[in-house]
């Protein structure tokens, strides 16, 4: 009997038990349900093309969202790990390459947020997101169930009918998990995940506070006698950015790139100079709770464990291995040799100046505040070349149709603006892509002026990457950000030759995301390739077959005259020396930060400036990226690879060769490039893609020639 009610009463507790968990797990779906409905990211955009509904994605929608995209990763990953069948090419590496699109989508959205329209409650978030998704992604690299099916299939490969982009598919994903540690012990593995989830939190640190560096500093003038020498329009330009602080009536220079230049070039009180340009000098350098030097030596180090642990010698030695260029030594070999021209046209052009200073009876030594100005001023005597002369042909606009001009010759390609897409900020524009016969390709964002919530520089990303779905091609949408001159309230943004350059440069990146056609999500362009498809672009920008289709004057509509496009072109070479060295200097820092053997305390000033004693950098020049601001290497992917643009230079002017020979818009060789460089971008072997394009392995003798070098 007592047994009897036992089992009666073990049986209504199971009941009950269960009662409870279906009345607990309804309540939780129901929850979730209500959260899903009221997060974009849980249902179709239902916005044209599937755009991000910005309209209605608010802040508080990413951590719910990524930590969703992190659970369906995982689950498709488990997957993956249980399947009965005998590891395949299809049921594991393309399985692996078509997981995580839920949370790719996020991720793009987020991280694009993060660079041009951030605040302080997205960088919070961004505290914990970052750490989430570096963890996930190391646990799926360190999965050795899923490892031991990647490298089963890799080990056939030689077996397997694969073809060309197939076989790079797997053997990238093969080294993506050796490279993260795949063939580590447990403890190995287990410090590798400490140290990935400590560099993630350490690099977005220092991003923020670089960005907080920038924004904390304005130089504030009150006394009208301190703007002598400005153009007017870079007057006013301040006059509007100080209305906008609640300082009407003054003026206000920050360490923006697009306010500070013009300061620099033009101001005639060296005194203010000097304030402005060691502002900017001294971001993340001030002893203040923004200081990057810590975080600096942490990064460095931890960096260096992270390549001992995987057998490298140093950070350099694991970064490059991967890179066309293959190691340090070789890398730093490249760079001195270009060191030794750079920096002899350097000194030649500070003797020019320093001439032009006694002449006046300046009564000074030129430094480093001192180059802009006096460098302008020797462009006007060797050139007779005005920057706010040139300025008037080149309003944002014209320079815009220009890229889209060169687009459509070379590629068929045209641009439709819309105005029915959300945008994440009220200023950034959206154009439709189409071929030559109407057939979308995909969308292009441009966004094009600084703000607080922007970080500096400009760049090229994505919202959505190509891919193919069910068989259906996925059309990309690719991102264009600058920071560049605002207009103001009388003229239209007026961009300098720099800013031209930098346009033509990003839409080339833009146009490699748009015109890619690869049937797998994974891509990979060794870190000195990358930069091809958008240096390319700016080999065109101020040819005068181009010029006299896009730069007209902003108020009469005047195409440029031949006598200023033949100013602009003679003086190409004007200051080489000066900018090869200042991107030189900072390219060898970064090399030597990543390849040095630390013992001891590192002292992150005291390195730098025996680095450049070492080089023999004169006091005139200071690196274009000091340590302490250099978010390429610290808080970007260019760490041991910031030399790669000029590595890629070498490239894109020998490319540029093959349409100086037949024609600067021969369709023919611009298809050819379409077909072997742009569409294959990141598919298959990208040095192989090259010598298919231009028949031969590239030469260093065009980019020595057009930097003025070499004759």
């Amino acid at each position: 009997m007592k047994k009897e009610k036992f089992i009666e009463k073990k049986a209504l507790a199971g009941f009950l038990f269960i009662f409870f968990s279906f009345l607990f797990l309804t309540s939780f779906a129901v929850n979730l349900l209500a959260q899903e409905e009221t997060n974009p990211f849980f249902s179709s955009y239902q916005t044209p093309f599937e755009t991000p509904p910005f309209d209605r994605i608010k802040n508080e929608h990413f951590l719910p969202a990524i930590k969703k995209g992190i659970e369906f990763q995982q689950a498709e990953i488990e997957a993956i790990v249980n399947n009965p069948q005998p590891p395949t090419f299809e049921n594991t590496i393309v399985a692996l390459d078509r997981s995580g699109k839920f949370l790719s989508r996020v991720m793009a959205v987020f991280s694009a947020l993060q660079g041009a329209n951030s605040s302080p409650e997205l960088q919070k978030i961004a505290e914990q997101v970052t750490p989430l998704t570096s963890q996930h992604r190391l646990s799926i690299y360190l999965n050795e169930k899923l490892f031991s099916r990647v490298k089963a299939v890799y080990d056939r490969r030689a077996k397997l009918k694969l073809d060309e982009e197939q076989r790079f598919l797997l053997e990238k994903i093969y080294q993506d998990f050796v490279r993260a540690g795949a063939l580590l012990s447990p403890e190995q593995k287990e410090r590798m995940r400490q140290i990935d989830r400590e560099l993630s939190i350490l690099s977005l640190k220092f991003g923020n506070n670089v960005l907080q560096e920038t924004n904390n500093f304005k130089l504030v003038i009150e006394n009208k006698k301190d703007l002598e020498g400005l153009p007017q329009n870079v007057i006013d330009s301040a006059a509007e950015t100080a209305k906008k602080m609640g300082l009407s009536g003054k003026w206000v220079f920050t360490t923006q790139v697009p306010s500070m230049i013009p300061f620099l070039q033009y101001a005639k009180n060296r005194e203010l100079r000097q304030r402005l340009f060691t502002a900017y000098i001294s971001r993340g350098d001030n002893y203040n709770e923004f200081d990057n030097k810590e975080i600096i030596k942490k990064i460095i180090a931890l960096r260096t464990e992270r390549a001992n642990l995987l057998g490298y010698p140093t950070f350099a030695h694991y970064a490059i291995e991967v890179n066309m260029a293959r190691t340090p030594e070789k890398v730093e070999e490249f760079l001195l040799q270009l060191w030794t021209y750079a920096l002899n046209r350097a000194k030649s052009e500070l003797a020019e100046m320093q001439q032009i200073a006694d002449e006046e009876g300046a009564g000074i030594k030129i430094a480093p505040w001192d180059w802009w100005y006096y460098a302008e001023k020797l462009r006007k005597k060797k050139y007779d070349l005005k920057e706010d002369e040139i300025r008037p042909y080149f309003a944002l606009e014209n320079v815009k149709q220009g890229m889209f001009t060169l687009a459509g010759l070379l590629y068929g390609l045209k641009f439709e603006k819309r105005t029915d897409i959300p945008v994440y900020y009220p200023e950034v524009e959206v154009y439709e892509v189409k071929e030559k016969n109407g057939q979308h390709v995909g969308l292009l964002y441009l966004d094009f002026f600084p703000r607080a919530s922007k970080r500096s520089g400009a760049w090229s990303g994505s919202l959505r990457r190509q891919s193919y779905e069910n068989g259906k091609k996925v059309p990309p949408i690719a991102t264009m950000v600058c920071n560049f001159t605002r207009p103001t309230e009388k003229v239209p943004a007026l961009l300098s030759l720099d800013e031209v350059n930098t346009c033509f440069h990003e839409f080339g990146h833009a146009l490699a995301t748009l015109l890619v056609n690869g049937k797998y999500n994974t891509r990979f362009v060794p870190r000195d390739g990358v930069e091809l498809p958008s240096q390319i672009m700016e080999n065109w920008a101020f040819q005068p077959e181009l010029l006299k289709l896009y730069a007209r004057h902003y108020q009469t509509g005047e195409i440029i005259p031949e006598q200023l496009i033949n100013k602009i072109n003679n003086s190409s070479l004007f200051n080489q020396g000066f900018a090869s060295t200042e991107y030189l200097a900072a390219s060898l820092l970064d090399l030597y930060w990543h390849k040095t053997r630390f013992e001891g305390e590192i002292d992150v000033n005291q390195f730098e400036r025996e680095v450049m004693k070492k080089l023999g950098l004169i006091e005139a020049i200071v690196p274009r990226y000091r340590s302490t601001y250099f978010q390429h290497i610290f808080s970007g992917g260019y760490s041991a690879g910031y030399y790669v643009y000029i590595w890629a230079e070498v490239l894109d002017s020998d490319a540029f060769e093959a349409f100086k020979e037949r024609g600067l818009f021969d369709r023919q060789t611009a298809e050819k490039f379409r077909r072997e460089i742009l569409e294959k971008y990141g598919t298959v072997d990208f040095l192989k893609q090259y010598l298919k394009f231009r028949g031969r392995e590239p030469r260093i003798e065009p980019l020595l020639k057009k930097r003025g070098f070499i004759n």
